[in-house]
């Protein structure tokens, strides 16, 4: 339609331009964004096991394998298996280190408002038929920020609900760096 706009001399480059895009498009890897999927398509479960834990608390080791998969069910064409030893492939993660640190302080009484939780972990995916390392990562890091209530009768445990928000974030980082291709 907009090619009839246009002077024959005019059309002729329309088309040159619109042909070098598509070409520029094409040629730089440029693709909807969960399309692609480094995973061999003879992969179609992954069983996703409670995670090992190298600390002192539990919370996380709990909601990460949840998180990652509702994570996998929602945004890939993976079916999840409970057992290990029935799925193609197999997710094992370990919580290596948890630590929070003090960020902001009240000035009346000295005691931290906000603090920073650094989560370290090992995630791996193994083809659970060739033994083939598909996916791993040793040291990956997450950081996630939460307040303390200063006064005491308002005081509301927040590091929970910081735990369980970090462990969502980091099964979309996981599932993305597994199945997308880059």
């Amino acid at each position: 339609m907009l090619h009839s706009l246009l002077p024959p001399s005019r059309r002729g480059a329309l088309i040159a331009v619109t042909a070098i895009c598509l070409a520029f498009a094409t040629a730089c890897g440029y693709h909807t964004a969960g399309k692609a999927d480094r995973l061999s398509p003879a992969i179609r479960t992954i069983a996703i096991p409670a995670f090992d834990n190298l600390t002192t608390r539990y919370r996380l080791t709990q909601w990460m394998p949840e998180a990652l998969t509702r994570e996998f069910l929602s945004r890939t064409r993976y079916q999840v298996e409970a057992n290990p030893g029935e799925a193609d492939a197999v997710l094992r993660g370990a919580i290596i280190s948890q630590q929070v640190s003090p960020l902001i302080f009240d000035p009346a009484s000295g005691r931290a408002s906000m603090v920073q939780l650094f989560v370290r972990m090992q995630i791996r995916l193994e083809d659970r038929r060739t033994g083939k390392m598909i996916y791993r990562t040793d040291n990956m890091e997450y950081r996630a920020r939460y307040e303390i209530a200063v006064d005491q009768r308002a005081y509301f445990d927040e590091s929970d609900a910081a735990l369980e928000r970090l462990s969502r974030e980091v099964a979309r980082s996981v599932v993305s760096r597994i199945v997308e291709d880059f």
